[in-house]
Formats: C-alpha cells, structure tokens, sequence
C-alpha cells in the first residue's frame, strides 16, 4: 500500500510539473523578465516546494531532521545529474555551451551553501553555542547569502541584458493574471504532495528499516525532484536552455534555503549541530559529492565547446550520472548498516 501511495504522490507531482516551464516562460514574456531570473526564482521556487514543504513537515510533524537534510542534500545531486539526460536530449551543441555564463554566479553561490552545510554538519554538537536560540547561525548565513547572491544574479543579467524572449508573442491568448492563477493551482498541487511524501517516507523508513537520512536522500530526493525532470525536459524542447538551466541551479540554492526553514521549525535544537544519532554524517558525503558536481558545471559554463564529446552526450555528462551514482551507492551502504 505504500508504495501505491508513493506512486499516486509521483503522478500528481509530475502532473503538476508538466506545465510549470510553460507558464514560467509565459510570464517572463508578458513580464520583460529574462529566463535566468525567472528560472532561478520563481520556477526554482515552485519546483523546489516539494523538498522544502517534505523538509518542514519532516521535523515539525514526524522529528526527523535526518529525513529533511537527506531530502534536500539528496534532491541536490539528483538535479544536478540530470544535465547528463539533458544534453543528450539538446540536439547539436552541448547544452552547457548554449546556456549564459551568468549561471556560473549561480553555481559558484550553491558550492558555498554546501560547503557551510556540510562544515556545520561535520562540527556537529561541538558547534551547538553557535546559536540563536533554537536557530543555529549558519541557517542565518545561508539566508543572508541567498539573498546577497540571488540579487547579484539579477542585477548581472540585467546589466547583461541576457533577455531570451522570442520576437514573436507566443502567449498573446492568456492574460498575466491568468497565468498566475494557473501557476498557483500546480503550485498548490506540488505542495499537498510534498506533504504526504514525508508521512510515506517515514513509513518506508520503519516497514524496511532503513535510516531516514537514506530514504530522503534517494526516495525522496528523486520524488521531490520530478518537477525539475519535467519541467527541464519541458524548458529544453521549447528552446528556452537558460531556463532549464537557471531552474536546476536555482532549486539546489532553495533547497539549501529549505534547511533554515526547517531549522525554525524544528524546536528541539540547530538542526545542523544534532548529534550522530539524529543526523547521520553520510549528509556530509551528499554535500561533498553535490560540489564536485557543481564544479564540473562551472567548467562546463566556463570553457565551451562546438561539438560533444561522444557524439550524443558531452564530456561532463557521463561524469555528472557517474558522481551521483557513487553518492547513491555511498548512501545506500550507510542506510543499509544504518
């Protein structure tokens, strides 16, 4: 019965997803906004719901912080894989080679929210002081680095004008407020889903025993992350790269942000500093490998090339499949003795 229901939670979401990527790039026409900052925030942030909406309601309704950091941590390397589907799917040049290197800003922003992630994680309870009553500081920093980094990003495509809107209207038949109206509606229906996943992830944890931290970082973490499978498939088709791109990129620094959200609502302690028994150190191995990840897409922006490496997919595709795969197994054998 479980995974029916983890099945049912998939559809909606991937229902939902479907259309995400064509209203965001209908309001960026109707609006002047340029795909990378839509991208980057307002498709970012619906698609990054799920993740943060599991997050919350996995440690103010169950107490799992471990769920919640494996749900975020793992939905990281899982959107960051899938530029290697991607760029087979970009006919021609390689995708990255298409994409602004406005994105680097982006990326380079995330390595950072990983890095005070994965440096609280490893200090553990002898960083407990480093807080303000229940909230612990880095959740402080990574707020503040968001929105430093998220406004250098506009303003750099802005100054830029990195603005991909087609010359010719394509959503003259729907009004802004329209659109809207319609993006709220799959919004909501990503957000009920993200619900339920953390009640069935915690039943799959205890039906299964594996540890929490391991269903959130690859269950959950592939679940919550279909809005961005659908909507970047959706947003490469149309043509729009940036995008797709901008939303990937944009989703991993929400689903950072999603950790201070959730540390607020989780009252028992900074949700970074808890001990080994409640967050398991294996996050700090998701962290590590999500950097590595990144770093590969910082190079793949910033030395572009004419032609793939192998025809169909280039060099830092199989690269991107092949380090997630080494996370999930990492991740797989801590759960399985967790």
């Amino acid at each position: 019965m479980v995974w029916i229901q983890f099945a049912l939670c998939m559809l909606i979401i991937l229902f939902a997803g479907s259309r995400l990527s064509h209203y965001a790039d209908a309001i960026a026409e109707k609006t002047g906004l340029g795909r990378i900052w839509i991208g980057l925030l307002l498709l970012g942030v619906v698609t990054s719901m799920p993740e943060m909406v599991t997050g919350v309601s996995s440690v103010a309704l169950i107490g799992l912080p471990d769920l919640a950091l494996g749900t975020v941590l793992g939905s990281c390397i899982f959107n960051l894989a899938l530029l290697g589907p991607l760029d087979i799917l970009h006919r021609g040049n390689p995708i990255l080679s298409r994409a602004s290197r406005i994105h680097i800003l982006s990326a380079g922003l995330g390595i950072l929210l990983l890095g005070i992630t994965a440096l609280s994680i490893l200090g553990g309870e002898s960083f407990s002081g480093w807080a303000l009553g229940w909230i612990g500081l880095p959740s402080f920093i990574i707020l503040v680095f968001y929105v430093l980094g998220a406004r250098h990003v506009f303003r750099s495509e802005q100054q830029t004008h990195v603005v991909e809107i087609p010359t010719e209207p394509a959503y003259e038949h729907v009004s802004l407020r329209g659109v809207f109206f319609r993006f709220a509606l799959t919004a909501g229906a990503v957000i009920g889903a993200g619900i339920w996943l953390s009640f069935i992830g915690d039943e799959i944890a205890t039906t299964y025993n594996w540890s929490a931290g391991f269903v959130g970082s690859l269950f959950l973490a592939i679940t919550t992350s279909m809005p961005e499978l659908v909507v970047t498939i959706t947003a490469v088709r149309m043509g729009a790269i940036d995008l797709a791109i901008a939303d990937i990129l944009g989703a991993n620094m929400l689903d950072i942000l999603a950790i201070s959200l959730s540390d607020l609502f989780y009252t028992r302690g900074p949700i970074l500093f808890q001990p080994r028994a409640l967050v398991s150190e294996a996050h700090i191995i998701t962290a590590l490998v999500a950097i590595a990840m990144t770093l590969v897409v910082i190079v793949g922006l910033r030395f572009p090339r004419e032609r793939k490496t192998f025809s169909i997919i280039s060099w830092y595709g199989p690269l991107l499949i092949g380090l997630y795969i080494f996370g999930a197994y990492a991740l797989y054998s801590s759960g399985m003795s967790g």
